[in-house]
């Protein structure tokens, strides 16, 4: 059930998706971290950010909105306190970057680059608002999205992920750029845009009125968007969005993921990924598939 990145192995197909599974730690205790193919850690930023005033989390039905902003420790914070614990995990490790401007991008790389992290790479979050165009996101923009992962590429030797997001025109185009520019894959997708309403109090739901939808409400519509992608693209695609189940997995699978992310089902069961691992491998012995790769893309369409 090993699934490979260029010349880098997964012991499974099962990821934890950026921001619910903290840098590692926060789980100790309550699940077993090195039973997951890998983890990909919370965002880091150039800079410490608090992150959104409150409320910034709310639930919805099948799923969850949040507005948290990004908080966290900042790199050089992240590289003194969070990367020895990431050192000593028995899995791989990819650290999530995002920024507001290319540069804060870049310098943020740099620095993660200069430390002796045994971290396999990064997965760049190309939704955030860029503040030298008018805060449009860097992952709407074919040319944006191509320069930042050029820039990015020039200055690092590590597995590129670049994360698309679903609130694009054509996401083919924006991953087709991700690609052309050197990514070695690319993650689908990011939150959607959502709004919850208090009809009491007549207020959002969220301070900043707007956040990210995930849960499985959106996994139909992250399905299809890995489906698109993989018929645009050649590098490997990691699905995200919605799963809650071993049959959540294998759609995505099917529509032409090589490896998954599991997000907000970690809050309900932080141990999702190891049973779903198990639940994997029964279901590969039980239907007599050798190699998991031979479902990737494997969807069938109905004849006219």
């Amino acid at each position: 059930m090993r699934v490979k990145i260029c010349d880098i192995e997964f012991s499974s197909p099962l990821l934890t998706a950026s921001g619910t599974y903290g840098y590692g730690h926060e789980v100790k205790g309550l699940a077993e971290v090195n039973e997951w193919g890998g983890i990909i850690t919370k965002s880091v930023t150039l800079n410490p950010r608090e992150g959104n005033p409150p409320p910034r989390i709310c639930e919805t039905s099948s799923g969850m909105l949040n507005s948290i902003g990004l908080a966290n420790l900042g790199v050089d914070k992240y590289c003194k306190d969070i990367i020895p614990f990431l050192n000593n995990l028995n899995t791989n490790v990819l650290i999530n970057i995002a920024g507001s401007k290319l540069e804060d991008y870049l310098q943020t790389l740099e620095i993660l680059e200069s430390t002796d992290g045994k971290h396999i790479g990064y997965e760049i979050n190309i939704s955030c608002p860029n503040v030298k165009k008018g805060g449009m996101e860097f992952g709407v923009s074919p040319e944006m999205t191509k320069e930042l992962t050029s820039e990015m590429r020039s200055r690092t030797k590590k597995l590129l992920i670049m994360k698309l997001g679903p609130n694009v025109t054509r996401i083919e185009e924006i991953a087709q750029a991700a690609e052309f520019a050197g990514a070695d894959a690319l993650s689908a997708i990011n939150t959607l845009v959502g709004m919850a309403i208090d009809i009491k109090t007549r207020t959002s739901k969220i301070h900043t009125n707007f956040g990210g939808l995930s849960g499985p409400a959106i996994k139909p519509v992250a399905i299809a968007n890995v489906h698109k992608i993989y018929k645009a693209v050649e590098i490997p695609i990691i699905g995200i969005g919605g799963i809650s189940c071993l049959n959540d997995v294998l759609e995505f699978v099917l529509a032409g993921a090589s490896l998954v992310q599991i997000g907000t089902m970690n809050y309900q069961n932080p141990n999702i990924g190891p049973v779903l691992k198990q639940e994997l491998q029964n279901y590969l012995k039980e239907n007599g598939i050798n190699d998991i790769k031979d479902l990737i893309g494997g969807v069938k369409y109905h004849s006219n």
